[in-house]
This record gives structure tokens, sequence and C-alpha cells, in this order.
């Protein structure tokens, strides 16, 4: 097994990667290519960078027309989440022009998942700051076991959840008060956490970054999108969760 950190996108990203019929050296090949294609992503997508091509468009100074084929691609699923959580996702809504924050974290992880399939790796985990995609078994007929941090008790899982392919949570315990309600353009979170998995990082992200701002009411466009369960701590500690999530036991 391979074990690797890496700064990128404003957080550690860890890999944990089985080699499987690989050689160590292959491995770490794949992972140090999946390492790049994250830092490349950043490159285009940081909204810290001021050359980047996403604070150019967002500027004004680059034209959608003109922008690379990975903003579009990610902008498209941009469109796709708004409609499916009813608007409560919205990139467009963001003060200083579109921000595809809440979901191309998950797309890139994604991506760098691509390349360790490619590479011939069977079983990996990519965890970048909580939001996590996984392929494969950890071990011969087990699942993969994601704890969930509790937004109030320091250093405490509130659950376990077992997970096939993807895991998001979104809340304000770790980056304060940074979630915009799309509606009035105000900072607001509804819920003390709320975590999405499916099939897809990139889905779940924008599912779970809705439904903190949208609430328990959230729940239904979850519901809705096929493959996609929620798990949510309210603000007075309530646990509410859609039927296909699955807890590991004890």
């Amino acid at each position: 097994m391979v074990v690797h950190d890496e700064p990128v996108m404003g957080t550690v990203t860890s890999f944990t990667v089985h080699s499987g019929a690989l050689s160590p050296d292959e491995v770490e090949a794949a992972v140090a290519t999946a390492c790049a294609e994250l830092h490349r992503l950043d490159g285009i997508f940081s909204t810290w960078l001021d050359e980047s091509p996403m604070s150019q468009l967002r500027r004004g100074d680059l034209a959608l027309a003109d922008v690379t084929s990975e903003i579009s691609e990610v902008l498209d699923l941009c469109h796709a989440a708004k409609t499916a959580t009813a608007g409560w996702f919205d990139p467009w809504s963001i003060p200083g022009g579109v921000d595809p924050t809440g979901l191309v974290k998950g797309w890139a992880v994604e991506s760098a998942a691509k390349v360790l399939r490619r590479a011939g790796v069977v079983s990996a985990m990519i965890n970048a700051g909580g939001d996590i995609t996984a392929f494969g078994e950890p071990s011969a007929g087990q699942p993969w076991r994601i704890g969930i941090r509790h937004p109030w008790r320091v250093d405490a899982l509130a659950c376990v959840l077992e997970i096939a392919s993807a895991v998001a949570t979104s809340g304000t315990y770790e980056r304060g008060e940074h979630l915009v309600n799309p509606f009035t353009g105000k900072h607001a979170s509804r819920v003390a956490s709320a975590t999405v998995t499916g099939p897809d990082l990139a889905i779940a992200d924008a599912l779970a970054t809705a439904l903190a701002v949208a609430g328990e009411i959230g729940l239904g466009f979850v519901r809705d999108a096929v493959g996609y369960d929620a798990y949510l701590i309210l603000l007075d500690g309530t646990e509410v969760s859609s039927d296909g999530i699955t807890f590991a036991l004890p």
C-alpha cells in the first residue's frame, strides 16, 4: 500500500493506494501523475490566482467562448446541478462572478482517480479535505469506511459510513460562514453538517453544498438524484438521513 499527502487546492489531498499487481514504483509513479493533474486543474480553476483562466473569466478578461474545455465541462455540470437542486446550488449567485468552487474540487479529485485507474490501479481512496472518492476494495469483500467528523466535538466522529464511490461533506464548522444562500445573497447554513454519498464526487460535492444551505427540505432533491443519499446533522443536534445511507456496524 502507498500513502501520500499532497498540498493542493487549498487543502491536503491524501492518497491511499493498494498496489495489487503493480509494483510500488509503478503505484508511486501513478500517484505522482495524479498529483500533477490536481495541480494543473488548480492552476485553471483557482479563484486565488489572479491569472488563472477561471479568475480571468470571472473578471470578464476572458470570454466564455474562449475558455478551456475543462471550464466548459465544469460549468455544464454546474448548470445541471443548479437544475437538480432547484437553484439551491448556484455558482452564478456568488459575488464577483461565477464560482464553481462548490463542485470543482470533487470534479478534480475524480479526474485524479481516473489517472490512477488508467495506470492500472484497482483499489484506492483520495481524500481532499473531506471530499472523498474511492474505488475497488480496501481488502477482499470489505467496503470503504469513512468517518464523518462531529461538528461540535473536536476529534470525535458523528458516525462511520460505508461507501462504494464518493462522499462529500459541507458545513461551517471548518471554514466558517462561507456558504451563500443563492436566493438572498447572504451567508447562511441551515444545518451543522451535510453529507452526501453517491457514484460521482463532483455531483455529491454540489449536492452537499446545496443541502447545507437548504437544510432538511433539500433531502427531496438528493433523493431525486439517482444513486445519491444524504446524512444531516441539524443545528439542534438531530440527525436525519435518507434510506440509502449505510452506517458501519460497531
